[in-house]
């Protein structure tokens, strides 16, 4: 087990390097960076804000839903973040290039991926259509915290399946 261990650490560290080279053209890493700000929650007020205008009754369901998703994913994620306190990834590597600062201090789940997860299954199930704005926003949300070096690929993977969960249940939560 402990070599299972010390082989996945290795690849993170080795994937996290690899990843965080785009973040040294200034163009992409400008791009990545605007994804992480806009991900921060900025691009998910908004959609809420605007969906029961637009949709009447149900994108004010949808957006009941995202909004408890939204406040279950800040819970667990910040209770997981306290007690487990990995190191983000410019902490733990040498030479990462960092452009935007994290919004806390440690590393495991990434939050924002989670919330990008979890609203983003949540709009698309309700309003399909939203799928061609919200699935390329959310991967690219996903990207950016590898690639700003603020996440390691299981923190990544781990924000997106708790997110993930996390909107299958408020779907099947009847929303009166």
């Amino acid at each position: 087990m402990r070599d299972a261990l010390v082989v996945l650490a290795s690849f993170e560290r080795r994937a996290c390097e690899l990843c965080n080279r785009v973040n040294l053209i200034p163009s992409l890493g400008a791009v990545f960076a605007l994804a992480s700000r806009l991900g921060n929650g900025v691009f998910w007020y908004v959609l809420m804000a605007v969906l029961p205008f637009v949709a009447g009754r149900a994108g004010l369901i949808t957006c009941i839903r995202m909004a408890a998703t939204g406040l279950l994913c800040t819970c667990v994620y910040a209770q997981l973040k306290e007690r487990i306190r990995r190191p983000r990834p410019y902490h733990a590597v040498d030479g990462l290039h960092t452009t935007v600062a994290p919004l806390d201090r440690f590393s495991f789940p990434s939050g924002h991926t989670m919330h990008a997860f979890a609203f983003t299954i949540i709009a698309t199930v309700s309003f399909p259509a939203l799928g061609w704005i919200l699935v390329p926003f959310t991967l690219l949300v996903a990207a950016s915290r590898l690639v700003l070096g603020l996440h390691w690929c299981s923190d990544v993977i781990a924000g997106a399946a708790l997110g993930s969960g996390f909107a299958w249940i408020a779907l099947r939560v009847p929303v009166a």
